[in-house]
């Protein structure tokens, strides 16, 4: 395959990533979080919390970030770690009540921020795109197994 045919799609791939990231990081830090923050949020919402391990996966964040954020995290008061008697070399982290409140109010509100944005698209255009990018990041995936 000529690059001249896929160079199209990988630049019209990175701008509405890009222009995802801009608009979605603006409205989290309007609910007073930071991106990575958010991330941290909403993953440990509605779980009885995780291990930093599985944290760390489960995220968008590397594990030399993940812990600076975790800091800033537990200094605001939303999240706690401890240290797992049976485990003491694991880091386990939850939402604190505060933490929990706050998922409760930003997880929805981000989603319904987002659903006026895709609801802007007719429903089968968005499963076009989830079908096309699914076969993309497969075909990628195929490539990581190889």
């Amino acid at each position: 395959m000529s690059p001249s045919i896929f160079l199209p799609v990988v630049r019209e791939l990175v701008r509405s990533y890009q222009a995802f990231e801009l608009v979605s990081a603006r409205h989290i830090r309007e609910l007073g979080l930071t991106p990575p923050q958010f991330d941290i949020i909403a993953t440990l919402g509605n779980t009885p919390g995780m291990n930093c391990k599985e944290l760390g996966e489960k995220t968008l964040i590397t594990k030399g970030t993940l812990t600076g954020v975790l800091d800033r995290l537990i200094d605001k008061g939303l999240i706690c770690r401890s240290t797992p008697p049976e485990d003491r070399r694991s880091i386990f982290i939850c939402l604190t009540p505060a933490g929990e409140t706050l998922f409760r109010q930003a997880f929805p509100a981000h989603l319904q921020f987002l659903d006026n944005i895709f609801g802007r698209l007719p429903p089968a255009t968005l499963d076009h795109l989830q079908t096309s990018l699914q076969a993309l990041r497969q075909a990628f995936e195929q490539e990581i197994k190889a």
